[in-house]
């Protein structure tokens, strides 16, 4: 197992929890569970899950960065959704829209998500 190092993308809002703000493990960045909050306010950011999604893979996006890493890098990732059955579609679409072929590997999973529609974490592969 490699090395362990927390780094901080000024970008994403600060963590109101105890969370490293990306972790890296080996080759292996690990982000956390992010949701669409502003980074400057940490407010909630848009009113759909498709505004939303964008917010939070800014977010992640801003994580991957600092650590010079980019979407491409992206290894495995989890979403979760309010509402699994009514938010999937427009969630994939904006997920997508930040990957080229092949995607990574997905899990999408129905959460009990508090005053956010959605939650997305990435596992990033330095040596990709």
């Amino acid at each position: 197992m490699g090395g362990r190092l927390e780094s901080r993308a000024d970008e994403d809002a600060a963590p109101t929890e105890a969370y490293a703000r990306g972790l890296v493990v080996g080759d292996f960045v690990h982000t956390p569970g992010l949701g669409p909050l502003d980074p400057k306010t940490g407010e909630v950011v848009g009113t759909d899950v498709a505004e939303q999604t964008h917010r939070v893979m800014r977010n992640l996006g801003a994580i991957l960065a600092a650590h010079g890493l980019g979407f491409d890098d992206v290894v495995r990732s989890t979403v979760r959704l309010r509402c699994l059955k009514r938010d999937f579609t427009a969630c994939n679409e904006a997920y997508k829209s930040y990957f080229t072929q092949p995607c990574p590997v997905r899990m999408t999973v129905g959460s009990d998500l508090t005053d956010i529609l959605v939650e997305i974490d990435f596992v990033a592969c330095k040596a990709r």
